[in-house]
Formats: C-alpha cells, structure tokens, sequence
C-alpha cells in the first residue's frame, strides 16, 4: 500500500488531501480482507464484489462508493504492473454512477453582503476584507488562498500565481476592487502583524503566521452571518459564485477553466447547467405561459 502512495505521490503528483483519502479507503478494505482471513492482494473479484456491497450497506453515497472503487483499482492496476499479482481483480469492477449535484452558490447581492460584512476599521475586519475579496475575484480554493506570497501578487498588473493541485501553476486575474482592499491590508494589517513567523505569506493570521484553513472557514462562516446568510458558507461556495456569475456574463469555458485549475474541463462545465437552471428558473417565474 505504502509503494502504491509514494507512486501517486511522486509520479501522478496527488494533492495531500486525496492521498488521505485514498489511504483510508485502502485500509477500510484491508480490514474488510483481514476480516475474511486473507491479505490485501489474495482478494479475488467475487470478494471485491462484496466489499462494494458492504459500501452500500453503510449508506455510503454514490459519490464516495465510487471513490473507494477508483482507490482500489488503481491500488490492483498497481500491484499488477509491479508483478505482484497475475490478474487484477478490478477488471470488470465498475464504480456506480453518480449524480452530479450542481454547486452551490451565491446572487450577486448576497456577494455584496458578505463583502460589506466585516468591520474594516478594524485591523482583523481588513484583512478579512481583502480575503474575501479575493476569493471571490479569483474563485480560488482555500489552500491556494493561504498559500498565496507576496511574491505572486502583482498588483500593477492585476495578477495572482497560484500554486494549485499536483502543484501545477497559474496565473489568476486580480480584480479593480480586490486590489484596492489587498493594498489596504498590506499597508495596515500586514504591516502591523509581520514578524519572523511571517515570510512572504500574503495572508497572516494574528500572530503572524500563516493562516490556516480552520481560520479561513471561520471568518467565512462569521461574515456570512453578519450578512445574513442563513445556510453554512464555505470558502468554496464562493469559488463556485465566482465561476458561476462569469458564466452567466458570458465567459468562455476554457477561460474560466484556467482560471479554476480544472486539469479536466468537463470539471468546469457543470457550471454550464447551473447557468441553464438559472435560465430555467427565470422563464417559469416572467413567462406568461410557462
């Protein structure tokens, strides 16, 4: 299992989450093996057969069952490449279809709330301000947020580089008004928070060290209760608004593709049914007729 990791680390570059994920999907059927007396590579389809069927029976979604199946193909279409196996048992394993849930997001006037919510005459309502700003500007997920440095952010030229997933680089466009409040917080709050702990990390938590995701979902959360926002926001609630209401403004797919990070863009066109629900929803509510 080990081997198998530090091959889809270093050669497929998997992000740390993913790898996490598939390690407990491994272990769970590990244990689903030791359970029936037999090691991990002795499971033969008819017991990866039951092993789907133990998934289902513990409510699991569609989603995350076919997750587990993607993790243990991909562990047998390994072991058979290295000689470990004669025949990989996955062969005629097919991973259950999942409905794809349209992201949620925000209207642009619950944007404007969230935005105006924090307090910016204060040094924390600032920098809170310029994250949100930024996050919705660029539509980036919350680790590349906390990631950002200072020397990626070029506000002359109204750009970000951000270091996404596989740790693959781009270039993200800064937007007029999230470049006012960044300058902002780089004159006020950062100036004042920076110490030794700080580097060239763009967002700083109050002691001056990177600010870490809990403390990014946090400020998120508060500010969107202040704006009154009843259902729980996420960072990537709003990395979805972004993608959504460029869309609906007419931005091509392959631009908004780059700028999500999407190495797929079939990953990006789920916003295209988002942009076709809204469309839909706004002829039932003025047509006549609808």
């Amino acid at each position: 299992m080990a081997a198998w990791l530090d091959h889809l680390r270093v050669e497929r570059g998997l992000s740390a989450n993913t790898l996490v994920a598939y390690a407990r999907d491994l272990r769970l059927l590990a244990h689903f093996a030791d359970e029936r007396g037999s090691g991990l590579l002795d499971l033969r389809a008819a017991d990866l057969a039951d092993f789907a069927g133990v998934l289902r029976a513990r409510g699991l979604q569609a989603r995350s069952q076919a997750r587990h199946v993607f993790a243990v193909r991909g562990f047998f279409g390994f072991a058979l490449r290295e000689g470990l196996i004669d025949r990989d048992p996955t062969e005629n394993v097919r991973a259950p279809r999942a409905f794809r849930a349209l992201p949620r997001h925000l209207s642009p006037a619950q944007v404007e709330a969230l935005l105006n919510a924090p307090d910016t005459k204060g040094a924390v309502g600032l920098r809170d301000r310029a994250i949100l700003e930024v996050l919705y500007a660029t539509g980036l997920r919350a680790s590349e947020l906390t990631g950002l440095t200072l020397e990626g952010l070029d506000l002359e030229l109204g750009v970000v580089r951000v270091f996404g997933k596989g740790g693959k680089e781009r270039l993200v466009p800064l937007g007029r008004q999230a470049r006012r409040w960044v300058t902002r917080y780089l004159d006020g709050t950062r100036a004042r928070w920076a110490g030794e702990r700080s580097g060239s990390l763009l967002f700083l938590s109050q002691r001056g060290g990177r600010l870490s995701a809990m403390g990014l979902w946090g400020l998120v959360r508060r500010h969107a209760v202040k704006a009154g926002i009843e259902r729980i926001l996420t960072p990537h609630v709003l990395r979805h608004s972004f993608a959504t209401h460029l869309l609906e403004r007419g931005a091509d797919l392959r631009a908004l593709q780059a700028m999500l990070g999407h190495a797929d863009i079939s990953t990006t066109e789920i916003y295209t049914h988002v942009s076709r629900e809204r469309l839909r929803q706004i002829y039932d509510k003025l047509h006549p007729r609808a």
